[in-house]
């Protein structure tokens, strides 16, 4: 098959983000939707009418059985992540999961060996890796022009969705650390090679969400480098404001993006050092696009990804790690 054909893509569910994450990208990609399934099918249907979706079908088995679907996007609960990657795998698709890839690191480790009895690509979609903003912080670090990396600090916040969201059920896999935090925990284990090594929790905070026990509202970890650096990853999902930052400070200077997890909202790296401060915009263009150009790369051509079902469960142990630290429980499987 050419390098150029389209990716055949199947949606699980009619998620709001499925929109933004994927159905954009997708099309200015110039791939094909070609079928999605929810649980209530006349949602697929008004999704599939609204975002130009070839057809829909009457359950997410029904789409994993179909020799036209190639491709499986995930954006389920989070609970739903690990039990219906596992079946994509068994059923020879290519998956683009929402994170986290599982519910806990037991599970993740499932999905990681479906993975390689499946041979096909596996990736977590943690979109803000492929945008230039993430690539330049990185850049400064390994150009040496902010010297030796000392501390890195993330917080992700957004204000709280509603009582009813599934983000605040334990049973579907819900708190802040799994839907927010982890992507402050991702963008601090890539920093391992400036680092000696991934980082590890030294001590976490959390709060539970009044009514729903073992729920994280907001949840704060620390963790230490085997370099020495010091991080800190912090989220809240009832705060009174989106803010998405990372700080990275080295000997030499710090940088600073306002908004790394959505950098087509602010495309800002703010840099300091002893030669003064200075601004540079890196692009509007969707991290969701850049995500799906990778993919595709990797599935037509084999091109290489940053990541795979390892790192999926390396993130996923640093979140079970952390929720040990505050005196949570790493979140429990769900069955499909």
């Amino acid at each position: 098959m050419s390098e150029c054909a389209p990716l055949r893509i199947g949606i699980l569910g009619a998620a709001r983000i499925t929109e933004r994450a994927l159905v954009a990208p997708a099309r200015a990609g110039g791939h094909r939707l070609v079928a999605v399934a929810a649980r209530d099918r006349s949602r697929a249907e008004v999704f599939a009418a609204a975002h130009g979706v070839e057809r829909t079908l009457g359950s997410y088995a029904e789409l994993l059985a179909d020799p036209e679907v190639e491709v499986v996007y995930n954006p389920l609960a989070n609970g739903l992540h690990g039990p219906w990657n596992l079946a994509a795998l068994a059923a020879g698709k290519h998956v683009l999961t929402e994170k986290p890839s599982a519910s806990n690191a037991a599970e993740a480790e499932e999905v990681r060996e479906a993975a390689r009895a499946s041979g096909t690509v596996f990736m977590e979609a943690f979109h803000y890796l492929f945008h230039p903003v993430t690539r330049r912080l990185h850049e400064l670090l390994a150009s040496g022009e902010l010297g030796e990396l000392r501390h890195a600090e993330a917080l992700v916040a957004i204000p709280a969705p509603e009582a009813d969201d599934p983000r605040w059920s334990l049973p579907l896999a819900g708190g802040a650390l799994m839907d927010l935090g982890c992507y402050g925990l991702h963008a601090l284990r890539v920093l391992a090679p400036y680092a000696g090594g991934a980082p590890r929790p030294v001590a976490a905070r959390a709060g539970e969400r009044t009514g729903a026990p073992g729920v994280d509202e907001w949840l704060d970890a620390d963790l230490l480098f085997p370099g020495g650096a010091t991080g800190t990853a912090r989220c809240h999902m009832a705060y009174d404001r989106l803010e998405m930052s990372l700080r990275i400070v080295g000997s030499r200077g710090e940088a600073t993006a306002p908004n790394f997890v959505l950098p087509q909202l602010d495309d800002r790296v703010v840099i300091r050092t002893a030669e003064g401060e200075r601004t540079e915009h890196l692009g509007t263009r969707s991290s969701y696009a850049y995500q799906l150009e990778a993919f595709a790369a990797r599935v037509r051509r084999e091109a290489s990804l940053p990541l795979d079902a390892d790192d999926a469960v390396a993130t996923m142990r640093l979140i079970d790690a952390c929720y040990t630290a505050a005196g949570l429980s790493p979140r429990p499987r769900t069955a499909p």
